[in-house]
């Protein structure tokens, strides 16, 4: 098909994107054929009037995890949830495998539906990512751009380890892991280093280190051997430095950094991925909220905190910082990425533009697909969103998308089944 915007304000995805009013986006097939000015000849295209509303490239969420819905809990657990137990549950038959696989790629589509047309997939079930990445691939499913990690790399006790994460014992058994995941294909590798918030055994050691130096650099080497970039979830100080010397390219969460973290950060090229989102509610919510424990309260709360002093830092020292909100965690839903922008533009004290640029051609700059993606300029995928507000006036505009196109494909009334519980808790802390 041929498209032709007419009659919107672009907003590029540029660092300095300003509102661009008086020309057309002409689409053909996949790509973006030209941004001409108007009055022109649109002759052969189909016009698609914009009425005065925004244009803007496709969102990119860097942290996802397409396993999990991201619904809360409806009331506090006695117990831990055994996730590798439930995993074992939700693979151990063909028939089972298939209806997980299928909810998967419905969380994928919703993501498209609310504007994320470029995801990246960071631990999963299985190669269930891979999968659902291929049939959209083969224009099978309609979904966003998925790059994919399928399984994370972790070791006993770690961060989800053997459920979206192996259980490695040695750094020997985790480069066979990260050979058999290289079988699937995936895009990225990731290590899970440090433990996370609700699996932290004390208050106020969110995020301690689980995986051994000697593990994390045998991964990198091998992942890096294979032509895979390596993802590392990481929550505490000493985590994050153990990452950048051993050769993990991105810092998913992240810490209040040191100068000797700065400068691995700079030494190594390394970037910050902030998601303020999945330890919000934890830090914030009143307990009879979040329906966590009083520990998960404390440490969410050092979690947000690092997050975002991590973010500023590296923002302050030239280093590159992208955007994911671990979509997946409780209260993080598959059409919430736009609250990411929000928080980043809150607490860490960017401007609106800079967040804007952050998730769109930023992050498409830090996964290599700036060439691809990100931003509205010719050649580029046809890959554009459309909301009736201005974004830099108020972010908030992203939260109702009215029209998404990826890859071409034009989906001109998406629809998201919203959780107004959820929506109705975060909107105090917009």
């Amino acid at each position: 098909m041929k498209y032709a915007f007419v009659n919107g304000i672009i907003l590029d995805g540029t660092r300095d994107m300003e509102p661009l009013e008086g020309y057309a986006v002409c689409v053909s097939g996949e790509r973006i054929e030209d941004i001409v000015k108007m009055p022109a000849d649109l002759s052969g295209y189909e016009q698609i009037d914009l009425k005065g509303s925004y244009l803007l490239p496709g969102l990119i969420n860097l942290h996802v995890h397409l396993a999990t819905s991201g619904n809360p809990p409806k009331k506090e657990k006695k117990k831990p949830t055994n996730y590798k137990l439930l995993v074992q549950t939700l693979t151990k038959s063909r028939l089972i495998r298939a209806i997980v696989c299928r909810q998967m790629a419905g969380y994928a589509k919703t993501e498209l539906m609310s504007g994320v047309t470029t995801l990246r997939a960071v631990g999963g079930v299985l190669n269930f990512d891979s999968v659902i990445r291929d049939r959209i691939n083969a224009g099978k499913a309609i979904g966003p751009r998925i790059l994919a990690a399928d399984m994370g790399i972790s070791v006993p006790g770690g961060h989800f380890a053997g459920s979206i994460a192996t259980e490695s014992v040695s750094a020997a058994e985790a480069v066979q892991d990260i050979q058999r995941i290289d079988a699937w294909k995936p895009d990225l590798i990731k290590l899970m280093i440090s433990g996370g918030v609700m699996d932290a055994s004390k208050e106020g050691e969110p995020g301690i280190l689980r995986m051994s130096p000697e593990i994390v650099k045998a991964c990198c080497e091998e992942a890096h051997r294979l032509g895979y970039k390596v993802a590392a979830h990481v929550e505490s100080p000493e985590s994050v430095r153990v990452a950048l010397e051993n050769g993990v390219d991105t810092i998913e969460h992240g810490a209040a950094p040191d100068e000797t973290i700065l400068h691995l950060f700079k030494e190594h090229n390394a970037v910050h991925i902030c998601t303020i989102s999945p330890a919000l509610p934890y830090a914030i919510f009143d307990l009879s909220e979040s329906k966590v424990p009083s520990i998960a309260k404390r440490n969410g709360r050092i979690v947000m905190d690092g997050t975002i002093a991590c973010a500023k830092a590296c923002l302050a020292n030239g280093i590159r910082v992208g955007l994911g909100n671990d979509v997946g965690c409780p209260f993080i839903l598959h059409y919430s990425f736009w609250r990411e922008l929000h928080y980043y533009h809150k607490y860490v004290g960017v401007s609106r533009k800079e967040a804007l640029h952050a998730a769109t051609l930023g992050n498409a700059e830090i996964i290599g697909l700036d060439y691809e993606t990100g931003s509205i300029a010719k050649g580029k995928s046809a890959d554009l969103i459309v909301v009736d507000k201005d974004p830099l006036q108020d972010l908030s505009a992203l939260r109702n998308v009215t029209m998404v196109m990826a890859r071409g494909h034009l989906i001109a009334h998406p629809h998201i089944k919203r959780n107004q519980y959820v929506d109705t808790l975060l909107d105090r802390y917009m």
